[in-house]
């Protein structure tokens, strides 16, 4: 395994297989986490049910829903399911270029995080590509309010996460979390943090054929007055590092990692991704910018000292 930089893209070593079951689905799905090239992004190949594959790009573009859990769509009847812990994940780590194949039309759930993903990779390995990173620098505030929800980028030095959650139930209350993304952060402190429901919804999700696959086994389930799974929680705010696992995950769909400030009160998988669409069509708003250093991944030469330097930005002119 190569040594990881920041400052360049990557992808893994080698391929990886899981399996697990789809949390809404009930099915048992696999997937296939290939190498890929530089730029060539994230992309989903799946059946479209026709006997044929489709790739489709982890882009926000191709959201089709955002109830639950984020679905991707080619707009032609293929979709693929449940792709934020895994994109989470992929983003946390920092892997830029990744094919995923997947023989459903759901990501397995594995424990309701996306630990089972970081150990995946980090077993495989990191390898860093010829080509530089390039961020999404947000150059000023963008903000939307839906309901009582709200979502807002802002400019910042560092990718950093700042969620409120709020719930009527005092098992949960309100809860804060305001961290910067880093591979370090995002394996300790939001990884292994799990999804979450209230068992008095659990029979009408059944009736709309959701959550078939839901268990306490990769979902922290919230009685009344008790929390019911046996373990009791990982982290005490588990629920609010959830939902940063969440939103990693969706604002993921940006195309490239986002170099700013991201505050979301009692959001969800629905304003994360609005957000970005705002975003987008604020041209103002954001550039694209890339690290500038002398140091080459494939020969390992550098002409500073660079694991001690800083990295700095150019903007990119993309048209």
């Amino acid at each position: 395994m190569k040594l990881y930089s920041g400052e360049w893209q990557t992808t893994i070593d080698r391929d990886l297989v899981l399996s697990g079951t789809g949390v809404h689905s009930g099915k048992s799905v696999s997937i296939i986490l290939h190498p890929a090239e530089p730029d060539a992004g994230w992309t989903f190949v799946v059946s479209n049910g026709k006997g044929r594959t489709v790739r489709i790009p982890a882009d926000f573009r191709m959201v089709s829903n955002a109830t639950l859990c984020t679905v991707l769509s080619d707009g032609k009847g293929a979709i693929v399911a449940t792709v934020e812990h895994l994109l989470a994940a992929l983003r946390g780590l920092n892997i830029d270029n990744i094919e995923i194949e997947i023989d459903g039309n759901e990501v397995p759930i594995m424990d309701g995080s996306a630990a089972a993903f970081v150990d995946a990779i980090d077993e495989a390995g990191i390898c860093m590509l010829d080509e530089p990173r390039r961020w999404i620098k947000i150059l000023k505030p963008v903000r939307i309010e839906s309901g009582g929800s709200s979502a807002e980028l802002r400019p910042h030095h560092s990718s950093r996460f700042d969620v409120t959650i709020d719930f009527e139930t005092p098992l949960i209350g309100r809860q804060r979390l305001d961290i910067d993304l880093t591979p370090s952060v995002f394996r300790k402190e939001i990884s292994r943090a799990r999804t979450f429901g209230f068992m008095k919804d659990v029979k009408a999700l059944w009736a709309a054929g959701r959550a078939l696959g839901s268990s306490l086994e990769n979902t922290v389930a919230l009685g009344e007055d008790r929390i019911l799974n046996p373990e009791g929680l990982r982290y005490k705010n588990e629920f609010v590092r959830h939902k940063t696992l969440d939103a990693v995950g969706d604002l993921a769909l940006a195309g490239a990692p986002i170099l700013g400030s991201y505050h979301s009160v009692r959001g969800g998988h629905r304003i994360n991704t609005m957000i970005l669409s705002a975003l987008y069509e604020n041209r103002s708003a954001w550039t694209i910018v890339e690290a500038e250093s002398r140091y080459s991944p494939s020969t390992g030469h550098a002409d500073t000292g660079y694991a001690m330097a800083q990295p700095f930005f150019a903007a990119v002119d993309r048209g």
